[in-house]
């Protein structure tokens, strides 16, 4: 505080003695300049036309619908999103059954349904925004150092998901979906994308799983520090949503493909 204060006055006389010096400045040259010649002003010019107003920027239309979508009309009004845990997981458990209703969870489900399928074909999905119970056990590896993969049993601790996606029935799960869209669209929107189309987020994110590719058995890993990655530098470069495809096994990935491609079937324009 010591120094900022003498720099306060340093600052002060040098504004003193810069006015000072300018005054006896422009007295010197008023005593040492010859008698003032009158000289006549300029003729008056013509106004400046004012520039011409920049046009504004048009706004940047919203993205175009690729895959619209209607909600169901139904007899009872949709929630609010904030009130919609209860009725929609209800409206779930009529279509998955007590089993696969057991492996959702129920905390502000709609927005991490949305939060997932977003991330799914992105690098990254953080494990805590996908709205399902984790599978039992521990990741089963195989092998060690040049020999390390997923191990063959690995595939086993996803029996019940592989169960439920057997028994789901593909229209009335999307019947719930189409119920249940504006809510949908509108936590789509929440999360940063405000005239974007969550529709077409979920085609584009089965597409990517789709695209999934079905790796040799068995499947190298490499582990260089704490998490396991894919030996193959192309594998390991695939989205999330591909990732886990290749990690819950052969079986289990043919039928969630299955399922998927009847979903999209439903839920895609022109399809």
């Amino acid at each position: 505080m010591v120094m900022k204060g003498k720099h306060w006055v340093i600052a002060a006389l040098i504004a003193v003695i810069s006015v000072l010096a300018g005054y006896f400045f422009l007295i010197s040259v008023r005593e040492e300049a010859p008698p003032t010649v009158v000289v006549a002003p300029p003729p008056p010019t013509a106004p400046t036309a004012p520039p011409p107003p920049v046009p504004a920027l048009a706004a940047p239309e919203p993205p175009a619908i690729l895959h619209p979508i209607e909600a169901t009309p139904s007899e009872e009004p949709l929630p609010e999103l904030g009130k919609s845990d209860a009725p929609f997981r209800k409206a779930l458990g009529e279509v998955l059954g007590k089993n696969g209703l057991a492996l959702v969870l129920s905390d502000e489900l709609i927005h991490h349904l949305v939060v997932t399928i977003d991330n799914l074909p992105r690098r990254h999905l953080a494990a805590d925004v996908v709205p399902l119970r984790r599978a039992e056990g521990k990741f089963n590896t195989e092998g060690k150092d040049e020999t390390l993969s997923i191990g063959a049993g690995n595939a086993a601790r996803y029996a019940a998901y592989a169960a439920a996606i057997k028994a789901v029935d593909s229209a009335r799960l999307v019947a719930v979906y189409r119920r249940f869209y504006p809510l949908f669209e509108r936590a789509y929107h929440e999360i940063g994308y405000p005239q974007a189309h969550f529709n077409d987020r979920l085609v584009a994110a089965i597409d990517d799983l789709l695209s999934a590719p079905d790796p040799e058995v068995p499947v190298r890993l490499v582990q260089p520090k704490i998490l396991y990655e894919y030996a193959d530098p192309d594998l390991e470069a695939r989205s999330a949503g591909q990732k886990i495809m290749m990690r819950i096994g052969r079986e289990n990935a043919a039928l969630l493909k299955e399922r998927l491609r009847e979903i999209r079937r439903l839920v895609a324009s022109g399809q």
